[in-house]
């Protein structure tokens, strides 16, 4: 004898869960509304980094190893002389050079460089001239220092959390509503830099110096836009 099984009230469970659980999002989202603020000002340059280059060629690789770290050698000792300014090793490279029909080795060629860092920019400008007599430029670019976006960013944070208020009240009037809660909010720092801005060429610059022993070169640094994003939601309590 065939026995059939009673399902329905599995199937009525079921279908009860999922209206209680579309019931309890709908309640969880009701009167939430999405809102987004942003403080920014411009900022000021105020750290300038050079990186500079020894490039050499030379049929001996041991040879031309050694002419190029004495001279990256001794422009790092004359950099170390200042304080102020940072001195990094930059990236070194080497490799073969070959005849015109490629088979053959016929030398070597190496590159290394050093980066060169300071928010004083007279200092680093004219050691920068100075070592430009050994060494080649390969760019000059200006940025926020990081303490300075730091301080930068908390102001901006606290403008920002208070045009997300101004906003959320604004909207809170606008249906009505006496007050509202604060659901979630993020804040993001949307800060950005732009292209490097060059004193002048590497040419230029040497040039100049040569020109002039103490002269050091105008500089523009330009500056960069900080951002602080309030970014969130509220839930206005409607009358």
């Amino acid at each position: 004898m065939i026995q059939f099984l009673r399902v329905t009230p599995i199937i009525l469970l079921i279908s009860s869960l999922a209206t209680s659980t579309a019931v309890l999002a709908n309640e969880q989202t009701y009167n939430q509304i999405s809102l987004r603020a942003e403080a920014h000002q411009e900022v000021a340059h105020d750290q300038m980094q050079v990186t500079l280059y020894s490039e050499a060629q030379d049929t001996d690789p041991a040879l031309l190893a050694t002419t190029v770290t004495n001279a990256l050698n001794q422009a790092i000792d004359k950099a170390r002389l200042q304080p102020q300014i940072s001195v990094k090793l930059g990236k070194r490279s080497s490799y073969p050079i070959h005849d015109s029909k490629g088979q053959k080795i016929t030398g070597w060629r190496e590159r290394a460089e050093v980066r060169l860092e300071s928010t004083d920019f007279s200092a680093l400008s004219s050691l920068t001239g100075e070592l430009l007599k050994t060494l080649k430029m390969a760019n000059m670019q200006f940025s926020i220092a990081a303490e300075t976006r730091i301080s930068s960013e908390d102001e901006l944070l606290k403008q920002a959390i208070s045009a997300f208020q101004a906003r959320a009240k604004l909207v809170s009037d606008a249906f009505g509503s006496t007050h509202y809660k604060v659901v979630n909010l993020n804040l993001n720092s949307n800060g950005f830099s732009q292209p490097p801005i060059y004193a002048r060429s590497a040419k230029m610059f040497s040039s100049g110096m040569a020109e002039q022993e103490n002269a050091v070169p105008e500089i523009e640094a330009g500056s960069s836009q900080v951002s602080i994003i309030a970014d969130g939601v509220i839930e206005v309590a409607l009358p």
